[in-house]
Parts: C-alpha cells; sequence; structure tokens
C-alpha cells in the first residue's frame, strides 16, 4: 500500500535533463519558457557523460539544462521533455530545494501560472 504524499501546488522545482548539443538544449529550453512551463532554464556546457546503454559503454559531451518551475507543472513538463527530447530515454530529474529565497520563488510561480 502507497503512502499519499501531500502535494504542495507552488513548491520550486528544479528540473534537469541532458542533451546532446547546444542547440537541442536552447531549443527546448526556449519551448519551455514560451509555454509557461519553466520561469527560467540555465545550460551548462561541457558536461562529460559515461553510461551503460544497450550493454556498451559510451562517452559523450552533453549539455545540462536546468529548468525551474513549480509542483503543480510536473506532470505537464515530464511530457514536454519526453515528447520534444531527442533521446530514446531522456534523463529527467526533479529536485525541490529545501530553501530558497521567497521572491525567487514567487516570482517562479507567477512566471508559470502567467497566460503571456
Amino acid at each position: 500500500m502507497s503512502k499519499n504524499i501531500p502535494f504542495n501546488h507552488s513548491k520550486l522545482l528544479v528540473v534537469v535533463t541532458s542533451l546532446p548539443s547546444l542547440d537541442a538544449a536552447k531549443g527546448l529550453a526556449r519551448a519551455l519558457v514560451e509555454q509557461n512551463l519553466a520561469a527560467c532554464a540555465q545550460l551548462t556546457e561541457g558536461i562529460h557523460s559515461i553510461y551503460r546503454w544497450e550493454g556498451k559503454i559510451c562517452e559523450e559531451q552533453e549539455v545540462l539544462l536546468s529548468a525551474k518551475t513549480i509542483e503543480a507543472k510536473w506532470l505537464e513538463i515530464l511530457a514536454f521533455i519526453q515528447s520534444a527530447h531527442p533521446y530514446d530515454l531522456p534523463e529527467i530529474l526533479a529536485f525541490s530545494p529545501e530553501q530558497h529565497e521567497r521572491q525567487y520563488g514567487a516570482w517562479v510561480e507567477s512566471e508559470v501560472n502567467s497566460k503571456s
């Protein structure tokens, strides 16, 4: 039997995924912000990933995308990234900071809830 975990709609989330190129990361980041799924997205180039895929050890240069959103947008942002991502099985992780600056959190919430 699973426990019901309380859901805080306005809780700040940082959603992370990796992409194969800066162009792919920019395109996804822009789409997330334009569709009000994220208030902002930051890109970090130069990520060197080593992983096992289909029985082989792979090494790739990637770009890390970090999008700021709220818990109420989790299912939407998850579905959007899954549908728009170039990888068959993209890394999509969400973290909720224990602490954050209150005004920043309010800004993120207002941006993803705006209709523009």
